[in-house]
């Protein structure tokens, strides 16, 4: 058994007015993946897409923080996460295992801003998915980090801010929370 965590921190909590904030734990199990997001003081009834994010080549990802705002609008944006985080890799949705990044099946928090995700991923099927998209990369959870993406549509961001994926705008993509993954037990 391989266990990996993260301690999600806040990102754009000043601009957006909640600091998100959780934990995600990973377990591989034999031929499963486990995964456990908890998550606190999201922005409330939303939808928040989660994500592991990383590079193809196998560098390690960085957490982005306040100092990866190039443009200085005050706000993180997806294309800013970019140079520290690398790419979008595998969704945390109802299905991870079949590499759907742009869809509305992620969770949604309830009035206080809290929602937990729990899935049990089969592993060989988001493995041969993962290696399909990212040319025989490896999964590599210790390189990657974790985002959880989503504010209200309601709010005014400045024009300045990108990161619009297929129909879905940048209320949708902004992150609001990430964490640097980690092995606990290998």
């Amino acid at each position: 058994m391989k266990i990996y965590r993260a301690n999600i921190v806040p990102l754009n909590d000043q601009a957006i007015g909640t600091a998100a904030h959780g934990s995600a734990l990973f377990v591989v199990n034999g031929d499963t993946l486990t995964v456990n997001i908890e998550m606190f003081d999201t922005p409330a009834n939303e939808q928040h897409w989660e994500h592991f994010h990383g590079f193809p080549d196998g560098r390690p990802a960085e957490i982005a923080t306040a100092a990866q705002d190039a443009n200085h609008d005050g706000f993180v944006d997806l294309p800013e996460t970019e140079p520290v985080s690398g790419t979008t890799m595998v969704p945390f949705n109802d299905q991870p295992e079949t590499m759907d990044v742009p869809n509305d099946a992620y969770p949604v928090a309830d009035a206080n801003g809290y929602f937990a995700y729990t899935k049990v991923v089969p592993l060989a099927q988001l493995d041969a998915a993962f290696k399909k998209v990212f040319h025989d990369s490896e999964l590599a959870l210790d390189k990657r980090v974790i985002y959880i993406h989503g504010v209200a549509p309601s709010l005014n961001l400045p024009s300045t801010v990108a990161g619009e994926v297929a129909q879905y705008d940048h209320h949708v993509t902004l992150p609001i929370a990430v964490g640097k993954i980690e092995a606990v037990q290998l």
